[in-house]
């Protein structure tokens, strides 16, 4: 009897110190806010007894009668009453709008309570702010009101099981003591909060039941109820249904802030772990991206080869644009590619130049054109992550291969001249970025070839634009010293004499060219002026 009586006094003394703190007031009343609620952790009974729910809401309040509009004596008379009636009008439509948002709330509530077979009830407080009651038990009803009030005012107010409560939540294990009515304030979604409340009453297996069908943001929002009131069965519930269904790409942001933010730690590693792995190491990378390229370079099927070097090529100008820029294609994967596709190609040219009349040749200007297209795609790929001065040096340095290059029909290598407007057209740009010998060499081995094949690169293929590939070459060329710009377009000049729109048309670079050799040097000529630098000691 005495340890009884020590434990009552003990229990006694926490309530008092409760109720001064605020949780529990001296009628036995606990009221709380969800944003001053707790992070959770996690572990995981009789059902409500039943009765017929009410069906019919409260009726809409009645609106206020209209103002009598007094007689228009003067325009600013008729002015103010026309003002006060916008006025009337606009406060009427926000309280039609008010009240058909509680009255759909009151609707989905009083459903969630159907579905659970509870005994609810309708009511009006003393301040006119419609609400939902309803209780729960077997036998008997519960030993503790509950109630849930939005930001709104709207209330729902529950009979529930201290029991229960204590059971299935930490926090009201911890914090309800001997208070007979529970207030949760401040709401920003009653009927998750109402429907969180619900679920404590489900055992494991028909808690998962419940859940099922419902959409990412459904779950979202119990799972953060959940977390609030330490309900751990509801945890454990709603993260391995998020891990068990798929998302969209906008649900899985959705998930990963949410989860993020309410710091459940362990507990929600296995739905994060299709998004995230173990860092991988730049090996593990190296031999993917080396796997997923070189599978492009030899697909046998030509149609799945295009998409997949469209789709690839996406990503990673995707990943390239994006802040995080996690993915890194290193330049040893990439140059590897390259001498792979230079050696095919050098290849493919030897048996051409060498072919009798009985091979097909068709085929043959097919692996031609399609090793010529790799290393196109190779390229690209080292120009979008500013990796291309390496190549234009080694293709600058395939002499032996431009000269079997001269050797076939044109039909079959001008695919192999869009390498060379490709590096063009990046030097014009300023996205590669090579000293001026390394220019000089490139149009020394490979500009003859452009020459040649212009015509049928124009005309073969609809890729190709006509003025982008002139304006690359033009400002290659004038990247130059002067005597190499002279050397070039006076040789540009009287081929283009001779063939036309079969030679691309660079006379923009030949008039900058005149206007430097000749027009500008005179006119510096002409200057005499010079600057006038006096050195003098510093005056005492």
């Amino acid at each position: 009897m005495a340890a009884a009586a020590a434990e009552n006094a003990l229990k006694s003394r926490e309530v008092s110190a409760m109720i001064k703190q605020g949780f529990i007031s001296d009628h036995h009343t606990l009221s709380f806010s969800p944003s001053r609620l707790p992070p959770p952790p996690q572990t995981t009974n009789s059902f409500p007894r039943v009765y017929s729910p009410s069906s019919s809401p409260p009726p809409p309040p009645t609106p206020p009668p209209p103002q009598p509009t007094p007689p228009a004596h003067s325009y600013s008379q008729s002015q103010s009453q026309t003002l006060y009636e916008m006025m009337s009008e606009e406060q009427h439509r926000e309280s039609k709008l008010s009240d058909d948002r509680r009255r759909k709330l009151h609707l989905r509530v009083s459903k969630i309570l159907d579905e659970t077979q509870t005994r609810t009830t309708s009511f009006r407080d003393r301040n006119g702010t419609d609400g939902l009651g309803f209780g729960f038990g077997i036998g008997s009803g519960g030993d503790v009101k509950v109630s849930v009030v939005g930001r709104d005012g709207f209330r729902v107010t529950m009979e529930m099981h201290k029991s229960v409560l204590e059971e299935k939540s930490r926090f009201f294990d911890e914090k309800i003591g001997v208070a007979h009515y529970v207030e949760i304030s401040d709401c920003d979604d009653v009927e998750v909060y109402v429907e969180t409340l619900v679920l404590m009453y489900c055992d494991d297996f028909n808690l998962k039941k419940r859940l099922m069908g419902e959409d990412v943001s459904k779950i979202l929002a119990l799972l953060k109820v959940s977390a609030a009131i330490m309900f751990d069965a509801g945890i454990i519930s709603c993260l391995e249904y998020l891990e068990a269904i798929p998302w969209s790409e906008d649900e899985e942001e959705k998930v990963i802030s949410h989860l993020n933010n309410l710091e459940l730690n362990d507990s929600v590693t296995k739905v994060l772990l299709r998004v995230s792995s173990e860092p991988s190491t730049s090996t593990r990378a190296d031999d993917i991206f080396l796997r997923l390229l070189t599978g492009v370079l030899l697909a046998k099927d030509d149609k799945a080869r295009r998409e997949m070097k469209s789709l690839i090529s996406r990503l990673l100008r995707e990943d390239a644009a994006s802040e995080s820029n996690r993915l890194d294609v290193s330049k040893d994967v990439l140059y590897h590619l390259c001498h792979r596709c230079l050696s095919s190609l050098s290849l493919c040219l030897s048996e051409a130049t060498a072919v009798d009349e009985n091979r097909d040749r068709g085929a043959l200007m097919g692996e031609i054109a399609r090793e010529a297209d790799n290393m196109q795609w190779i390229v690209d790929i080292l120009i979008d992550k500013k990796m291309g001065d390496e190549f234009v040096k080694l293709w600058a340095d395939q002499k032996e291969l431009a000269t079997l290059h001269s050797k076939l029909p044109i039909m079959y290598r001008h695919e192999i001249s869009r390498i060379t407007a490709q590096i063009c057209i990046a030097i014009g740009r300023g996205h590669i970025l090579v000293p001026k010998d390394t220019r000089f060499s490139l149009l020394s081995t490979w500009l003859e070839a452009l020459y040649e094949d212009f015509g049928w690169m124009r005309r073969a293929s609809r890729s190709v634009d006509k003025k982008l590939v002139e304006d690359g070459l033009s400002q290659t060329i004038l990247t130059l010293p002067l005597p190499q710009q002279q050397a070039i377009l006076l040789n540009w000049f009287d081929r283009f004499l001779n063939k036309g729109d079969d030679c691309p048309n660079i006379q923009r670079a030949f008039e900058v060219w005149w206007r430097r050799a000749f027009i500008r040097q005179f006119a510096a000529e002409q200057d005499t002026s010079q600057l006038q630098i006096t050195v003098c000691d510093y005056p005492n």
